[in-house]
């Protein structure tokens, strides 16, 4: 009996499925984020679209299935407020100590634009909320776990590697931003080991994050309590 022809895309999917591929795009993308800043993302992006396209728009892949609503909603805010507390008044501040502030002078325009936080708000959404969770959770995290043997330990060590590439790719925020957008990534990271087929999640508390440090921003407070803490443990 002859073998059936695969299509283009089956032979792109199988290539991208090759555990070797997997590593080598994560390690490229990382190295590509600590020296070349953007670019490790962009090829992110490329990697994402390409295997979404291999996989026939199969959503599921990446974890991002129809979930409870009200009760994703609830815990996203609930979560989200407790990740804030956690950063603000614990681990940035510490980190601040030996690491020096966090540089987000890229962002410090907005700071009383109203129509630069708005398109600022909606990327927010967009960019960081969807597309970041789609690559750094549910690609990096979740490839890198199931092909290391889909165990406890090979979650957590994901999470852990995602979270550092997920850093280095804040590497504009210096090393203080590297660090503590790690340490989000981590949280998040561990957030959806416990909510593997409901990524939906980690985009809402992402993006609840993202509009609150865009607010304060705006605001000209985003230092409000990191140094309000410094003062505390001067």
């Amino acid at each position: 009996m002859p073998k059936t022809k695969r299509s283009f895309r089956e032979k792109v999917e199988k290539f991208i499925s090759k555990p070797l591929f997997i590593v080598t795009a994560i390690i490229v993308g990382l190295l590509l984020s600590i020296f070349a800043g953007q670019l490790g993302t962009l090829l992110f992006y490329i990697v994402v679209f390409v295997t979404l396209w291999a996989k026939k728009w199969d959503w599921k892949f990446f974890g991002i299935t129809r979930p409870n609503w009200p009760k994703t909603i609830l815990n996203a805010f609930l979560y989200t407020i407790g990740i804030f507390i956690l950063i603000d008044f614990f681990i940035q501040p510490l980190i601040e100590v030996y690491f020096g502030k966090i540089d987000i002078s890229e962002l410090g325009a907005i700071e009383g634009d109203l129509l630069s936080y708005v398109v600022l708000i909606f990327l927010g959404w967009v960019m960081g909320g969807f597309c970041e969770e789609i690559i750094y959770r549910g690609y990096v995290l979740k490839r890198l776990a199931t092909i290391l043997g889909d165990t406890n330990i090979t979650w957590l060590l994901s999470a852990l590697i995602a979270s550092v590439v997920f850093g280095f790719a804040h590497a504009y925020q210096g090393p203080a931003g590297i660090i503590t957008t790690g340490m989000i990534a981590l949280i998040f990271g561990v957030i959806f080991i416990f909510n593997k087929n409901n990524l939906i999640i980690l985009m809402l508390i992402h993006g609840i994050y993202n509009t609150i440090a865009v607010t304060l921003i705006y605001l000209g407070k985003t230092r409000m309590i990191t140094d309000w803490v410094h003062e505390l443990i001067k």
